[in-house]
């Protein structure tokens, strides 16, 4: 049997897969992150080894685990957290679970654009706060998605996803992704695709749902703020550094986009502090896949990919080349 090291809780029913073939360890199960320095003994002698994307894998974890590692299994669909190539270079696999988070973390990004531009979190705020209100024909008036124009940066699983939801509500969808989309999604979608600066310009609504990758980081900053709507919104379910937040916050003091809706953080756990006083910003905690199903999904799918390996099989959603 070979060792493999859970280090954060995760499901039952992949710990259940797990044990039912290899010896399996905790070294932490409770809600709380690993720390650093307990991860890296933790994964001391492992064969495999289960993350979440709070975990760095790099060199210095490798060097921790030991030459006899072969499959860091990652339960997320990004994996800006491991070094590809570090586990390339040694001959480790490592995987990642797309897929079955998609349609909840559409439904995330079109929950935080709902929220935004109908001011749905400023209106319970003022409900729970017992702040004085009545019914008026101009109060706490939002924007209707209605022939509104959603612009997508990053037109993958998730990016399609949410573009079937704005296509329900009546959106044109324009899009930025460095590859077509297939021709029958498109015509299903009505979506066409453009330029970066076209979408910024036209975009009633930005949402973004590329990868966190060196060219990603800070996509959006003060010249991309400057360049959108004043009347536009930012939505980002993505990864948190795709936005520069102190250029949101910039952006939004002058007026230069009328809100966003945010998920995810440059730096979480912490925010930014120029958005926590807003109104015309939502902040959500990481919430993207939270549903009991896809959070299951998830683990299962790291689960099986580590058992592949350890089998001797291939992955099944690999994010290192063979």
């Amino acid at each position: 049997m070979s060792k493999v090291v859970i280090t954060n809780k995760i499901p039952q029913s992949a710990v259940d897969a797990l044990k039912a073939e290899h010896d399996v360890v905790f070294y932490h199960d409770a809600d709380e992150c690993i720390t650093r320095e307990a991860m890296l003994e933790a994964v001391k002698g492992a064969d495999a080894v289960v993350t979440l994307l709070t975990e760095r894998v790099d060199d210095e974890f490798l060097d921790a685990a030991g030459d006899q590692l072969k499959v860091v299994a990652n339960v997320a669909v990004g994996y800006n957290n491991i070094d590809v190539p570090a586990l390339e270079k040694r001959g480790v696999t490592g995987t990642n679970t797309p897929k079955v988070l998609t349609e909840t973390t559409a439904d995330t990004a079109f929950g935080l654009m709902l929220m935004v531009t109908r001011r749905f979190g400023e209106g319970e705020r003022v409900i729970r706060s017992r702040t004085p209100w009545q019914w008026g024909m101009f109060y706490m008036l939002g924007m209707g998605l209605q022939d509104k124009t959603l612009g997508i940066v990053g037109m993958g699983q998730i990016g399609i996803a949410m573009a079937r939801r704005a296509k329900a509500f009546g959106m044109d969808v324009i899009y930025v992704d460095a590859y077509e989309l297939d021709a029958e999604i498109a015509e299903e979608l009505g979506a066409r695709k453009v330029e970066m600066d076209e979408l910024l310009a036209e975009s009633d609504v930005v949402s973004l749902h590329c990868p966190l990758l060196d060219s990603t980081k800070h996509l959006m900053d003060a010249d991309a703020f400057r360049k959108m709507k004043k009347t536009a919104y930012l939505v980002n379910s993505a990864r948190g550094p795709i936005v520069d937040e102190a250029a949101l916050v910039a952006a939004l003091e002058a007026g230069e986009i009328a809100g966003a809706g945010l998920d995810v953080f440059e730096d979480e756990p912490t925010v930014h502090e120029g958005l926590l006083g807003r109104d015309d910003v939502v902040l959500l905690p990481h919430l993207g896949s939270a549903t009991i199903e896809t959070r299951t999904a998830m683990a299962d799918l790291a689960a099986e990919n580590v058992l592949n390996v350890l089998a001797g099989k291939a992955p099944v959603t690999p994010v290192t080349k063979a």
